[in-house]
């Protein structure tokens, strides 16, 4: 029953897909003897390739063919699935079945992508050539595409055998004898090829598979060759591919042990070839030529006189460009009839043997000719040559050449030191070993490049709104670097890569980008004003020759010959250590630190391949994944997630569905990344009815059947299209008009375009015709050039911070100080002289004491003046600004209030909003009409307006108490609540990084997101990703390496702090999870979580297994603690206490005769030093303290001052923080209450959040930390006395 379930069920495919003998037809080798016979000497003939035999799974033998106790022989015995194809119809004496098989050959369907008309021609590129003597086993590979472009992989092994009617291979010989005659009778040697297709690019593990194969077909007779070749294609049939991750698959084809690599991440390709061999042919300067061909899509021909080296080279480079896809045509081994290929008119990409390198070169007009024998780059001729191809951009280059040229490519310096290996397997193992590192190295290099290349893309675009500002990208590149972008932005690969980035796909690109980011571009993440060059940039730029000489790394095409090198520090006399101590850049590729990697050996396979053979194989493949997750360490995961997925594929294949699904289950929550999702869902539609009930009887396989049927998560959306930035061509409303300023990169605060919108209609019709915004575009983005090209005196330079910009320039003016410009960055004015170039300090914002706009008398004129008053001097600076006296006025003003608010709150980000406005002040005058410019410019003064109207004083002990503030928000269209925080210590663990050992603050936002800060630096970590849609209720560390999610779609997510990645889930709950709290006392530690309806779980945080679980009577459970072996939980309206088995043991109610008795229990906190209970109820504004020597007792109620309502609570010390809700100074506040345990008290009262505190966590005791509502979204940082 169990089989026959699962006959229709569509199983991933094994090693192969098809395997196929190849030659000449045995008509045409008999005519060739004859010729050969009666010429009585060589024959130089040419032959057409024709598909002999093939062969595709499966190979299972009907039972009933064999006698009962058959368990080995040959193949031949039993009746396989092959075919044999003839270009005429076959004589019955053409093929000789095996013996006992009288039916002849059986019609089978051939995989799709697989060509059997154009396969001959692939195997046999440069044609069947007949010889007079063997030539050596010669290895080539294919890439076959099908009609949707999906792509299967070709090895094809060319062994020589003698042209004779009865001879063999083997021919009496002693195995110390010649495999091969000197010369066959009849004086010929015939080609023949065995082509192994597969789904999976395993070139060099195939290529050691047919090298077996060969072993085996010298020495056998002629009519046993299809015999082996079944024998073979069998084999590699039940071989599994390894799932993604570290787990390598190894299998033994006698005499090689053959090693199957898996992929490094489900989005990564396969690597089973030499990186490193294009570096070999190729000198660094020409693999970035080619890299450059590759990424604006040229059309490109690979030329050889190596067949295997064509597809090899080809693929090496396509990986080099990964996560970016070659989308066009990829075709890498032409054959000599099919030339006319390289007439096609789009991109595509080839590879021809060498000997028609002249005649493409003729025929052919703007292909890019790549000579991989000479290491060469060429352009064939044609009428728009001058165009060429673009050379990559400069700095990317020279720093590739430079860490290109620190890799260590030859083997023999590698193993110089080791002895001679006496094992063929071992020697091979260490080649591996070498090669892995080597290749990692690679990839690393060459995703760097690509960073460097794109890093800068991610500032323009608008995540909300899709769109890519090219415009304004090209702008900022410099001039000799505008072709080369030009021409890749409208590539098909750009595109793609475009929609991954507006997506916020964390790929390899992405992760590499996070970990090589500056400082100041993780410092930028938590700002909002517009991006300048910051004063450190300035002076490298200013030093730099690169920017001042413009020099071109490569020359454009067709000159591609004369190429000079860029100037790099002088290469070492030797090839085994680079020196870079000079290139910094360097550092990552030497001290890349290997993956662990881990095997697993596949068990024999016996023949004949009957059905209880194959059954025996699966029964010991199950046995040996069993019996290796039974020796995982409890911290295994990665391993253990491998061992499931390969033994549930197992299972799949016996018919055992309930087990597979069993194993799938167990996967899901191990490692939901390289869950295969697809194939459950087939295995659940191929269920039997008492199959799908039994499932359904066990409560995990219902839940895993939920999740991927009834739960099928986010439906994919179309193809969501990257849209171009362009000025708008009608007239705007206000909700358009957000949209728009969103779309340019302006601004996102949603707020202040909303005040820009009233700015630029004041005194008109509430709408923006097409002219004004492109006018208010133009003036914005003129100021944002100016500022790129600001040149500032050392002695400037020196005076100011590294990180400071200059965001504003004047005209030259009269001052008080001499004649110069005033430039104003964010935290200070200054003047730059004129004359001999200087730097005079006006004024910090924080010093400035009055700012006045007034004139001064000059013959009969009034001249505009600004007048500014700082603490420390007495004498006013003056400057005659004329006609720009009444705008520096108005931003001089906003500055110094958003300064003076930043101080008061601790908040930065005052500075930044006050910088934008400033920016947007000088646009909308630009824009509008000079007699109302200044009006309409004073819409965005909001911090001055602020400051003078509504002065919002700090409370003297919320203002000595506040630390800091932070915006997790920064960046969005407007603040998100802070719904849960978290902080977890730093840890010196080898398997992090140095900036991953710092503390860390999670920030748990709406919908699932989570933003992560370097709570050392409180810079952004890393940005913002999902877990799940919902909102997130609780988190909490286990482990040290793990943080719980707690989300109110019912699933607790597992984030990994090393990696920051989410591939662990716990579908346990049927309800939002509500609480978690760990045992950390257990080794090794346990977590409980609660859910809304009352479910408590006990979990082994490293098995991530239930080890208890029990119901309370009633829902709206909220929250659990940990005191005394007893759980605390707050159950609505009371305190429900029971054992850690679920035995109930206290029901703790309000007197229901008590005022307070309405409302539920959100909070509790348990001190056991002063047996103290303290809790919270929602909606109210009282804390209740309960003895616990007498729970009976009616509790004290310490009631907070002008509070609406409490929404957490913690143990700080000797402190009990409360956060909520009430009354300040007119208007509605979050606020803190420090309470203190000994006297039940309020010591402190602090506010400081303009929407309610909904979350706190404290860090080490030290600090606490608030979240506040969506109506201000920011995080507060206290000192804890």
């Amino acid at each position: 029953m169990a089989e026959a379930s699962s006959q229709h069920l569509p199983l991933p495919s094994g090693l192969l897909e098809l395997c196929a003998l190849l030659g000449a037809s045995q008509e045409s080798l008999r005519g060739l003897e004859q010729v050969a016979q009666k010429r009585g000497g060589r024959s130089q003939s040419s032959l057409d390739p024709e598909v002999l035999s093939v062969f595709v799974p499966p190979f299972v033998i009907p039972e009933d063919s064999h006698g009962t106790g058959a368990t080995c022989g040959t193949l031949g015995k039993g009746r396989l699935r092959s075919f044999r194809k003839k270009r005429e119809k076959p004589k019955a004496d053409l093929w000789k079945g095996p013996p006992g098989d009288p039916k002849g050959p059986e019609d089978i369907s051939i995989p799709g992508g697989v060509d059997l008309l154009a396969l001959p021609q692939l195997c046999f590129p440069g044609g069947i050539r007949v010889v007079s003597e063997p030539k050596e086993d010669q290895v080539h590979f294919l890439v076959l595409t099908d009609v949707c472009g999906n792509r299967t992989h070709g090895v094809v092994a060319q062994y020589y055998r003698p042209l004779h009617d009865e001879c063999c291979f083997y021919s009496g010989r002693t195995p110390g004898e010649p495999s091969w005659p000197s010369r066959s009778p009849a004086g010929c040697f015939v080609p023949f090829a065995v082509c192994v297709v597969s789904r999976f690019p395993y070139y060099n593990s195939l290529k050691d598979c047919l090298s077996c194969l060969l072993t085996h077909l010298k020495f056998c007779k002629d009519f046993e060759v299809d015999n082996h070749i079944k024998d073979f294609a069998a084999r590699l049939s039940l071989i599994p591919s390894p799932p993604p991750g570290p787990l390598y698959l190894v299998f033994n084809m006698k005499p090689l042990l053959v090693v199957l690599p898996p992929r490094a991440d489900p989005e990564s390709p396969i690597v089973d070839l030499d990186l490193h061999l294009p570096l070999l042919c190729f000198q660094p300067d020409v693999v970035l030529q080619i890299l450059s061909c590759l990424l604006t899509e040229q059309r490109i021909v690979f030329f050889s006189s190596d067949w295997a080296l064509l597809t090899l080279v080809a693929e090496c480079f396509l990986i080099y460009l990964h996560p970016l896809q070659w989308q066009h045509t990829f075709v890498p081994i032409l054959s000599g009839q099919m030339l006319d290929f390289v007439m096609a008119p789009t991109s595509f990409l080839m590879g021809c043997h060498l000997d028609h390198f002249e005649e493409v070169s003729k025929e052919a007009d703007g292909l890019v000719l790549i000579d991989i024998d000479h290491g060469s780059v060429t352009c064939s001729g044609s009428s728009d040559g001058d165009r060429g191809v673009p050379s990559i951009p400069l700095q990317a280059a020279q720093t590739f050449v430079q860490r290109v040229q620190s890799l260590q490519l030859h083997p023999e310096l590698y193993l110089a030191h080791l002895g001679s290996s006496t094992d063929l397997n071992e020697g091979r193992a260490r080649h591996r070993a070498w090669q892995q590192t080597l290749n990692s190295r690679v990839q690393h290099i060459t995703l760097q490049l690509l960073v460097s290349i794109f890093r800068e893309v991610r500032n323009h675009l608008n995540y909300e709104h899709r769109v890519f500002n090219s415009e304004e990208f090209l702008k900022t590149r410099a001039t000799g670097e505008q072709q080369f972008y030009k021409q890749v932005l409208d590539t098909y690969m750009f595109h793609s890569f475009l929609k991954a980035r507006l997506s916020r796909r964390m790929d390899a690109f992405t992760q590499m980008d996070l970990d090589t980011q500056s400082e100041e571009d993780r410092l930028s993440g938590t700002l909002i004003s517009p991006r300048r060059p910051t004063v450190e940039k300035i002076a490298t730029r200013k030093s730099s020759a690169l920017h001042a000489a413009h020099r071109r790394m490569v020359v454009s095409m067709p000159n591609l010959q004369d190429v000079a090198v860029p100037e790099l520090p002088p290469r070492n006399a030797s090839l085994r250590i680079m020196d870079t101590t000079g290139s910094r850049n360097s550092n990552p590729v030497l001290n890349l630190t290997p993956k662990s990697t881990y095997t697993f050996k596949i068990p024999e396979i016996h023949f004949p391949l009957v059905r209880q053979c194959v059954q025996a194989y699966h029964a010991d493949l199950v046995m040996l994944l069993s019996r290796a997750m039974s020796l995982l360490a409890p911290d295994s995961s990665l391993l253990l997630a491998r061992y499931l997925y390969l033994r549930g594929l197992v299972y799949l294949m016996q018919g055992k569905l309930l087990s597979a699904l069993s194993d799938f289950q167990s996967l899901y929550k191990t490692d939901i990344r390289i869950f295969p999702a697809d194939l459950v869902k087939g295995t659940v539609a191929c269920m039997s009815a008492p199959e799908r009930a039994q499932a359904e009887r066990t409560p995990e396989l219902r839940r895993l059947i939920t999740e991927v049927l009834d739960k099928p998560g986010e439906i994919p959306k179309a193809d969501d299209p990257v849209k171009h930035f362009e000025l708008p061509r009608k007239h705007m409303q206000l909700e358009d008009f957000v949209k728009r300023v969103q779309e340019s990169g302006i601004v996102k605060d949603t707020d202040t375009i909303h005040r820009l919108f009233s700015a630029l209609t004041v005194g008109q019709q509430k709408q923006i015709d097409p002219d004004t915004f492109r006018d208010f575009y133009n003036c914005w983005k003129g100021t944002e050039a100016e500022a790129q090209e600001v040149s500032l005196p050392s002695l400037a330079a020196d005076s100011l911070d590294k990180n400071e910009c200059v965001y504003k320039l004047s005209r030259s003016v009269k001052t008080s100080r001499g004649l110069g410009k005033i430039a104003m960055t964010q935290k200070r004015l200054f003047l730059l002289t004129e004359g001999r170039p200087g730097y005079v300090e006006i004024s910090t914002f924080r010093n400035i004491e009055e700012v006045r706009s007034t004139t001064v008398a000059f013959l009969l004129l009034r001249i505009p003046t600004l007048k500014i008053k700082t603490v420390s001097k007495k004498e006013v600076f003056e400057a005659n600004l004329k006609s720009e006296c009444d705008l520096w006025h108005l931003m001089v003003k906003e500055m110094w209030a958003g300064k003076k608010l930043a101080d008061d709150h601790k908040d930065p980000q005052y500075v930044q909003q006050a910088l934008t406005n400033v920016l947007l002040m000088d646009a909308v005058v630009g824009t509008l009409p000079s007699p109302g410019a200044i009006h309409a410019a004073s819409k965005l003064s909001c911090f001055d307006k602020m400051r003078s109207e509504l002065p919002m004083a700090v409370p003297k002990t919320t203002s000595e108490t506040l630390k800091h503030k932070i915006n997790p928000s920064a960046g969005e269209t407007s603040p998100q609540a802070i719904e849960v925080l978290l902080y977890t210590p730093g840890h010196l663990d080898p398997a992090e990084k140095a900036e991953d050992a710092h503390p860390k603050l999670w920030c748990a936002l709406s919908e699932g997101r989570v933003i992560v800060f370097d709570a050392s630096s409180w810079t952004l970590h890393q940005h913002c990703f999902k877990v799940g849609t919902s909102k997130v209720n609780c988190m909490v560390m286990a482990e040290q390496s793990q943080v719980w999610v707690g989300s109110d779609d019912s699933v607790i997510y597992i984030i990994n702090v090393h990696s920051m990645s989410c591939n662990k889930q716990l579908t346990d709950h049927r309800t939002g999870v509500t609480g978690l709290m760990v045992h950390s006392n257990k080794k090794p530690s346990e977590v409980y979580s609660c859910s809304l309806d009352g479910t408590v779980l006990a979990w082994n945080a490293s098995t991530l297994r239930v080890t208890s679980r029990f119901q309370l009577p009633c829902g709206g459970l909220t929250s659990i603690s940990l005191h005394g072996g007893r759980l605390w939980c707050c159950v609505g309206s009371s305190i429900v206490v029971v054992t850690t088995n679920g035995f109930l043991r206290q029901d703790l109610r309000m007197d229901e005769d008590h005022p307070e008795a309405s409302g539920s229990f959100l909070a509790l906190q348990l001190l056991p030093e002063q047996e103290q209970l303290w809790a919270a109820r929602a909606g109210r504004g009282e804390v209740y303290v309960w003895s616990l020597q007498d729970l009976a007792r009616a509790p004290h109620t310490i009631h907070l001052q002008d509070c609406s309502e409490v929404n957490c609570m913690i143990l700080v010390k000797r402190q009990i923080w409360v956060g909520g809700r009430g009354p300040s100074q007119g208007r509605s506040r979050g606020k803190i209450y420090v309470l203190d345990v000994e006297r039940k008290t309020v010591e402190k009262e602090l506010v400081a959040h303009a929407d309610a505190v909904q979350t706190l966590c404290s860090a080490e005791d030290r600090y606490v930390l608030s979240g506040s509502g969506r109506e201000e979204g920011k995080v507060a940082i206290w000192k804890v006395e």
